[in-house]
């Protein structure tokens, strides 16, 4: 009888694992003349130059405000923002949105109704011009529905943004382990998105449950390369029939527990594959109440499933006995209509050094309000319950190596009640570095935050997909964490490679939560 070897999520999770033995047999050299060039273009098509709008007064005629708003929704979800020429002469590009190694494997498209703006059809973001190009220009918001299995939040909404993944491009240098990395790259744009949305007054509807297949096809996608990740409805704001209500945001694929031996190098297009969502035509998805076609999930999935209980960040661990520190904070200052946080995603970089030196107390508070306590912005301007695919399953640890008024240790983070509960005493310093990878981010950094799942459970909630769901929502929140940091003039990087196993052994987190994400917060360094 073969060996159980979970789903098919599962055996991903475990096999791209690192560890301190084997790591030195799955690292290779790099071809730095292979390496993918990160923007795709399109030869034929007719331009949007957005430019003109990033101005701050542009007397461009009577529909310069919707385009100023489109223009600078863009530029701070995934626009160029600095570029660095290297000594070779070559030009290095960086983007809002961080990306693991700089290799930017997300792409970013429109799909219209038919605007005043922009006419029906097809656009590709296009960073290197921030420019949008109309590459097909036919009435696609149907088949776009149908694709997204008649999400509410298209029905009166004229634009949705859909985000790819071009593989290749992140494979490059991770290897099967890139597809973590790639859905992590994702959460940071949808994390920007959200935020750009809101400067800009529109309200991004997130929707991850769609039929692969059918947008791949609409968007005219090679998906041996390039494959749809998430569909973003954007509800106008200043159009009263477009503030709609979200609608569910996450729906499940099929669980695949019975798999061939994949080799090396095949497993991450096999995985991806492998938690698609296919078009049947046995159960109903979504009803409009309009009077709208009603769309399909696998023919295993009954109705129960397609929406779960409560989707909101939930205590899971109460550990007996244990120190808890109250993390109640006031809300950052983001400024008057939210400047100040548009300047803080258009300057956000990853730090590349810590001083070692401690943060405050108040500040990691303020770092954890600004992330998980959403609600405490409205007043500021932001969406109190932005989308997210399904917080429940997120818990997050943090190491405490240097945090005035704070013990050393790792600590629980219990977001509804708002407190910080110590599981293990030790300063853990030595330990992250080598558990980062030897990265001295680890060692030097004051917080060190860890994301984690318990992927069996999530399995069984949303099937194989879920794995998407739970790295791109990790990136979500690491986003917050960027520019929260970054607003307050800390230093602030995301960690992807790290010692799996050794993470909940030496810090003491429970063995069924799987480690999804690292990031490190400190004094920066120059």
């Amino acid at each position: 009888m073969p060996e159980f070897r979970g789903s098919i999520a599962q055996h991903y999770h475990e096999r791209t694992k690192y560890d301190p033995a084997t790591i030195a047999g799955k690292a290779q050299s790099l071809n730095w003349h292979e390496q993918p060039i990160p923007f795709k273009d399109y030869k034929v098509g007719l331009a949007y130059d957005l430019k003109p709008y990033l101005s701050e007064k542009p007397d461009l005629g009577e529909f310069s405000d919707p385009w100023r708003r489109l223009s600078r929704l863009f530029f701070c979800s995934y626009g160029l923002t600095v570029k660095q020429v290297m000594m070779n002469g070559d030009a290095v590009y960086f983007r809002a949105a961080p990306s693991a190694g700089g290799l930017y494997p997300a792409e970013v498209y429109l799909v219209s109704r038919g605007t005043p703006l922009l006419p029906a059809g097809l656009y590709h973001y296009q960073a290197q011009t921030h420019s949008l190009l109309h590459f097909w220009d036919s009435d696609v918001w149907a088949a776009l529905q149908d694709a997204c299995l008649w999400h509410p939040s298209l029905n009166g909404t004229q634009l949705a943004i859909a985000t790819t993944a071009v593989f290749s491009r992140s494979a490059w240098r991770y290897q099967d382990r890139a597809y973590r990395r790639i859905c992590l790259d994702a959460g940071h744009l949808l994390g920007n998105i959200e935020l750009a949305c809101a400067i800009n007054d529109f309200r991004p509807h997130l929707i991850g449950g769609f039929v692969d297949e059918a947008v791949n096809q609409l968007m005219y996608l090679d998906v041996e390369q390039e494959g749809a990740i998430a569909i973003i409805a954007l509800a106008d704001l200043l159009e009263l029939d477009q503030n709609l209500s979200t609608g569910t945001t996450a729906l499940p694929s099929l669980t695949q527990i019975d798999f061939p031996d994949i080799p090396d190098g095949k497993l991450l297009p096999y995985f991806h594959y492998a938690t698609q969502i296919q078009k049947t035509p046995s159960v109903p998805a979504f009803s409009t109440g309009l009077g709208a076609p009603l769309g399909t999930l696998p023919s295993s999935i009954t109705p129960a499933d397609t929406i779960p209980a409560d989707t909101t960040p939930t205590d899971k661990y109460n550990f007996p006995f244990c120190l808890k520190v109250s993390t109640v904070s006031p809300p950052l200052g983001l400024g008057e209509s939210l400047s100040a946080l548009e300047k803080t995603i258009l300057k956000r970089r990853s730090t590349r050094a810590y001083t070692g030196a401690n943060l405050t107390l108040d500040e990691l508070n303020l770092l954890l309000d600004f992330t998980y306590q959403p609600q405490h912005y409205l007043d500021e301007g932001l969406d109190p319950s932005p989308d997210y695919f399904d917080l429940s399953l997120i818990q997050t640890f943090i190491a405490i190596s240097g945090v005035d008024g704070l013990d050393e240790g790792c600590y629980y983070y219990a977001p509804t009640a708002q407190e910080l509960r110590q599981i293990r005493f030790k300063n853990f310093r030595r330990e992250l570095h080598l558990l980062c990878l030897q990265q001295d981010l680890g060692r030097d950094a004051g917080a060190v935050l860890f994301h984690t799942a318990d992927l069996k459970q999530a399995v069984s909630r949303y099937g194989d997909r879920v794995y998407r769901y739970l790295h791109m929502d990790a990136g979500h929140l690491g986003q917050r964490l960027n520019l929260a940091a970054i607003h307050l003039g800390l230093g602030v990087s995301g960690i992807g490679g790290f010692f799996d196993d050794q993470v909940n052994e030496v810090l003491g987190i429970p063995p069924d939560e799987a480690v999804l994400y690292i990031t490190t917060l400190g004094r920066p360094r120059g």
